[in-house]
């Protein structure tokens, strides 16, 4: 009978992922903990901050807000992007280069200088009111290049002699994109759409500046840590949020494998 040891690079690995993934696992437990602080030791089993979460209307409002604006923000940042990979892949643009690069400028720039001039802009050029949509306008800024990336990786990589099989058996180009490309390419299609929402519907800075009275929820979230009391109901949140989130992953990556399947 052989024993399996335990390597180092295997005990750095497992230490890595626990000091990782530990504190995001702790969340639901203190959510369900009758307690107002996040310690040990537990005392005792309750629902009462999922129950001041749905009540909470505030807090709602701002949920709503950050879900509309994520998902506009997503569709947006996605169509933006598959123009923008089309354009890269499929056809010779003059200054290629110089355009890819300013498309890509924001991955580069601090979120606070990004703030900034976005609210000098819209303020002191364009005379607009700060509402929830400058926040969406400045969040597809910085998730176009995302979704150009994640799309332009999908447009690669599947065999373009099959766009150029349909293209000689009469279909026009617009036909050969939405019988051929578009089902390759909506495995990435999806991806876009879920990392642009994730971006989105997480940002803090830029919503800070430039939302106005309509807050997003990860400033109302921010704003309720000074008070204590609010701290099992942003627990409940947090674990509300992680649960979705982690079912969305795993449907977005077995649609991921499925189409990589097809693709082979």
């Amino acid at each position: 009978m052989t024993r399996t040891r335990l390597d180092p690079l295997t005990l750095y690995g497992i230490l890595f992922i626990v000091f990782l993934y530990a504190p995001i696992l702790l969340l639901p437990m203190f959510s369900f903990n009758d307690n107002t602080f996040a310690v040990f030791p537990l005392k005792g089993f309750t629902i009462r901050a999922y129950e001041q979460m749905v009540a909470e209307r505030p807090l709602m409002n701002a949920l709503k807000n950050s879900l509309i604006v994520a998902s506009v923000v997503s569709v947006m940042s996605t169509v933006f992007g598959l123009l923008a990979a089309m354009a890269a892949t499929r056809y010779r643009l003059p200054g290629r280069g110089p355009v890819l690069g300013l498309i890509m400028l924001p991955l580069v720039i601090p979120s606070i200088i990004l703030a900034v001039a976005l609210l000098i802009i819209i303020r002191q050029f364009l005379d607009l009111e700060l509402t929830l949509w400058t926040v969406g306008a400045a969040h597809v800024l910085i998730c176009v290049p995302f979704s150009m990336l994640v799309l332009v990786s999908r447009l690669e990589g599947f065999d373009r002699s099959l766009e150029e099989a349909s293209q000689d058996l009469g279909e026009n180009g617009w036909m050969t994109f939405w019988r051929v490309t578009f089902p390759l390419m909506l495995p990435g299609v999806v991806s876009s759409l879920l990392m642009a929402f994730t971006i989105s519907f997480d940002e803090y800075v830029l919503a800070f500046f430039l939302s106005g009275i309509d807050q997003t929820l990860p400033i109302f979230l921010y704003s309720q840590l000074r008070f204590p009391s609010k701290l099992p109901l942003t627990l409940a949140l947090g674990s509300s949020i992680l649960i979705v989130s982690t079912l969305v992953v795993v449907v977005s990556e077995l649609i991921r494998r499925r189409g990589s399947a097809q693709t082979i």
